[in-house]
């Protein structure tokens, strides 16, 4: 039966104290570079795996950071993922990267285990509902950095894309190539995201002088599902729009699938704007325009945010409702073209 490698095991095989290989190990300049490198190297050769709940309890780190987002289809997430990893790792802690599916259950299950690991901070996409775990968890001294969405029931540090002005651009864009019925797929208005770009929408519309039809707007949740079943109902319609603004990204595939199974042809029959990018956008023919929230630089504050927090000369963790956003803007291809009179 195979043994556990202990610390002491290590000490002993390397001829030092079980204090000089702990102090090795951890890393952080404690010890010599060259008794580092050794440590680790004989660690490796043995198996020696750390416990790093007894390590966090010892040290009050344990150098694990949750990351919660919904799902890997939206483009957003998938970045927010790999750059924060990323940047972690540069840092020296280990992404935990949990799914949630936008339900707030499994999103307070979540909460609660990443809790109970002891992480050292939290990135996480809200659903909304659990403000109240969040700054439980804040309140704790575990520093949580919303990211996508704001939860608005509690004062959390986060970062935003300019969703009301990314949403104007894009209705903006499609008013002066002539549309009037601009068909919107938008996401749950229960969520900030979902709300902002509705009301970038109307903003545009009513700056145009044209009244707001809410018959032209299907809200869902986030998911191609709620994308197919908002196209086939705007299609169905009498009059039915000359140009479809996609800005719940998920559904960006159901409405694709939508009008492809009516013969519908883009830009020919129809204009299409979605929101948020994508490399298959770009391959598509024709290329699809897009409004693009800046997942990248999103990405990139919300990891500068967290980890500037996680410093050791860091300001005691306390609530703020320090906001931050990252401009959105218009990338024109060639999916969309002037209304046909």
């Amino acid at each position: 039966m195979q043994t556990t490698v202990t610390l002491r095991d290590v000490a002993r095989a390397a001829k030092v104290s079980v204090s000089t290989a702990s102090r090795a190990l951890a890393g952080g300049g404690l010890t010599s570079r060259a008794t580092e490198n050794r440590l680790q190297r004989i660690a490796a050769e043995l198996g020696y795996r750390p416990n790093t709940l007894a390590r966090g309890l010892k040290t009050r780190s344990t150098r694990l950071v949750g990351l919660v987002v919904h799902n890997l289809t939206n483009a957003s997430f998938r970045v927010l993922a790999e750059v924060v990893q990323r940047r972690l790792r540069a840092e020296g802690y280990q992404a935990l990267l949990c799914i949630t599916a936008d339900d707030p259950e499994q999103e307070a299950a979540t909460i609660e285990t990443l809790a109970d690991q002891r992480v050292d901070g939290l990135i996480i996409c809200p659903t909304g509902r659990n403000g109240a775990l969040l700054a439980a968890l804040e309140a704790s001294g575990t520093p949580v950095t919303c990211v996508v969405r704001r939860d608005e029931s509690v004062e959390l540090e986060t970062v935003l894309a300019a969703d009301p002005e990314g949403a104007y651009a894009g209705t903006r864009h499609l008013l002066d190539l002539g549309h009037r019925r601009i068909g919107l797929v938008v996401g749950r208005q229960e969520t900030t995201s979902g709300r902002e770009r509705l009301s970038g929408y109307r903003r545009a519309l009513e700056e145009a002088g044209i009244a707001f039809d809410p018959s032209l707007v299907h809200a869902g949740r986030y998911e191609p599902e709620t994308g197919l079943s908002g196209c086939r109902q705007l299609l169905d319609r009498d009059n039915r729009p000359t140009a479809l603004f996609v800005a719940n990204h998920e559904s960006s595939l159901g409405v694709l699938r939508g009008l492809a199974e009516r013969d519908i042809a883009v830009p020919d029959d129809i204009s299409l704007l979605c929101y948020e990018d994508v490399p298959g956008f770009a391959w598509q023919r024709p290329a699809i325009s897009v409004v693009d929230s800046g997942a990248n630089a999103m990405a990139e504050l919300a990891a500068d945010r967290l980890l500037q927090r996680l410093r050791p000369n860091a300001a005691p963790h306390v609530a703020t409702a320090r906001e931050y956003r990252i401009g959105a803007r218009l990338i024109q291809r060639q999916s969309c073209r002037p209304v046909a009179h």
